[in-house]
């Protein structure tokens, strides 16, 4: 491989060279002839203007030029080895390395405190970017993009053969009442509900949302006071204003404590709402990422 008019094979000979200070050794080092080495110690000494190697007594002597290039080639040729080496013996704790990961702000909440402390656990050397994403087809043009590697969300509403799922955990919906309000007291039924002032989550800004939805199928409406795009302050907002929400229960549970609130099942029905991991086809037989995928699944596993 030729980089700005260098072999990048005379480098390793370089390498070989700074350690065994002897062209024979470290031509039997690198693998090859001792004309070869004594060739690419001519080819060294051309493309830096500069000796390198002095012979003397005791071997050959490296120069001043030489130590300062040998500080910064062991290093490249170390991590050139683990860029292209198979990464068959994949072991986290060993290594450092970065993922970046695709979330949205549900799953960022409930299920990335657990992932964290397991890769402080097993892997302090891994770094996890995250990066937020609130359109759920968006998880597909960013695994495409390589902008991710991996992806926690609601399915795309378009499967794609060169993006790969794996089921994580669901989650229903619950209600957000205050805990002195007349439908703490007496019961939330579908009459308290629509009688009462709303907030709406809507990380894309909707002002329509699933319990809207439903209630439409059944010719109702409700009365929305506020909208907001997360999770943040939702609990809060109820309490101090005995306004109604609807939301994901454990968001709730992992979110700020409130004591004057209570949850109670939606007078609606609401479906479940699946959460899957997503990666590339083209990421699939990455051991890496097939390690993460696993940490991923197990911290899931925890939530059910």
């Amino acid at each position: 491989m030729d980089f700005k008019g260098l072999d990048l094979n005379l480098l390793v000979a370089f390498d070989a060279l700074m350690e065994e200070r002897n062209v024979t050794r470290a031509a039997s080092k690198a693998a090859v002839s001792q004309p070869a080495m004594s060739a690419a110690l001519s080819r060294l000494r051309t493309h830096f203007a500069d000796p390198l190697f002095i012979r003397s007594t005791s071997g050959l002597l490296p120069t001043a030029r030489a130590k300062e290039i040998g500080l910064h080639v062991s290093k490249a040729l170390n991590e050139l080895s683990h860029l292209l080496a198979p990464d068959d013996n994949f072991a986290p704790e060993n290594r450092k390395i970065s993922f970046t990961l695709g979330t949205s702000e549900y799953p960022l909440m409930v299920l990335l405190p657990g992932i964290m402390r397991a890769i402080s656990e097993q892997a302090p050397g891994v770094t996890l970017h995250v990066r937020t994403f609130i359109d759920r087809d968006a998880s597909v043009s960013m695994l495409d993009a390589g902008e991710v590697d991996l992806v926690i969300g609601i399915p795309p509403t378009r499967p794609e053969n060169r993006i790969l799922s794996l089921p994580l955990f669901s989650d229903e919906f619950v209600t957000l009442i205050r805990r002195d309000s007349d439908a703490a007291r007496n019961g939330m039924t579908l009459e308290a509900y629509l009688a009462m002032s709303h907030i709406l989550v809507s990380p894309e800004g909707n002002h329509y949302g699933l319990v809207d939805e439903q209630l439409r199928k059944m010719g109702l409406t409700r009365e929305l006071r506020l909208t907001l795009p997360t999770m943040a302050g939702v609990a809060g907002v109820v309490q101090q204003t005995g306004y109604v929400a609807t939301v994901l229960k454990r968001s709730v549970i992992v979110s700020e404590k409130h004591q004057n609130i209570l949850m109670t099942p939606p007078p609606v029905a609401l479906p479940e709402i699946p959460f899957y991991l997503l990666w590339h086809r083209r990421s699939d037989d990455s051991n890496g990422q097939k390690w993460l995928r696993k940490l991923i699944c197990a911290q899931a596993r925890e939530l059910l």
